[in-house]
């Protein structure tokens, strides 16, 4: 085993990354459905855990959506077969160095307040559009949909806990639908990759 990889998985920072899905194959070969946006964690040499025990990847490829992966110690279609549903992860979320681009779980909850100081409630979720993502802000007004853009979302200050937004013309505080279809909720403890502040 590589001296860098960390020996022990804390349970407190570990992040999931994969969910296999079925055996892949006669060789052991696993598929798995990604829970991160960082193709690297599926490497070939990365190390992932897997029932609380490290695992490298021997091999790994991408096919659609999901990644083909070759474990160590998994070698035959049974070996593989048995850990269909189970979760791979890695000790702890990836370091983010681009600015105004953070990890969803660093920013939902924190409050939102417009550039007087006024609290328009809390960051909920955020979905994308395709163009940009959006910023589901609720409060005791309702709900409020604010495109995460340059002139819209102004500072991110996850020390401090605050967002402050422009709230764009024409864009107002609705009372919120009850869902027919609920958008699945994120998974505690995945490693989502990251939203930007300022997209489009």
């Amino acid at each position: 085993m590589s001296s860098q990889h960390p020996s022990q998985l804390n349970p407190k920072t570990a992040v999931t990354v994969g969910r296999i899905s079925a055996a892949h194959g006669i060789r052991g070969e696993v598929k798995v459905e990604p829970l991160s946006d960082f193709p690297e964690r599926f490497e070939r040499g990365s190390r992932l855990w897997l029932n609380g025990k490290p695992c490298d990847v021997e091999r790994g490829r991408w096919q659609g959506r999901n990644v083909i992966l070759k474990l160590q110690g998994v070698d035959d279609r049974t070996q593989a077969e048995a850990l269909a549903g189970k979760e791979l992860l890695t000790p702890e979320a990836m370091q983010i160095q681009d600015e105004d681009v953070y990890y969803l779980h660093d920013i939902i909850g924190l409050r939102v307040e417009d550039a007087a100081g006024e609290t328009l409630g809390q960051l909920a979720d955020v979905f994308s559009t395709g163009a940009n993502d959006v910023y589901v802000v609720r409060g005791d007004q309702g709900e409020l949909l604010l495109p995460a853009l340059d002139d819209v979302i102004c500072e991110v200050d996850v020390t401090a806990g605050r967002i402050v937004v422009e709230v764009p013309e024409g864009i107002e505080f609705v009372k919120p639908a009850a869902p027919k279809n609920k958008r699945p909720p994120q998974i505690p403890g995945t490693d989502p990759g990251a939203t930007g502040a300022t997209k489009g």
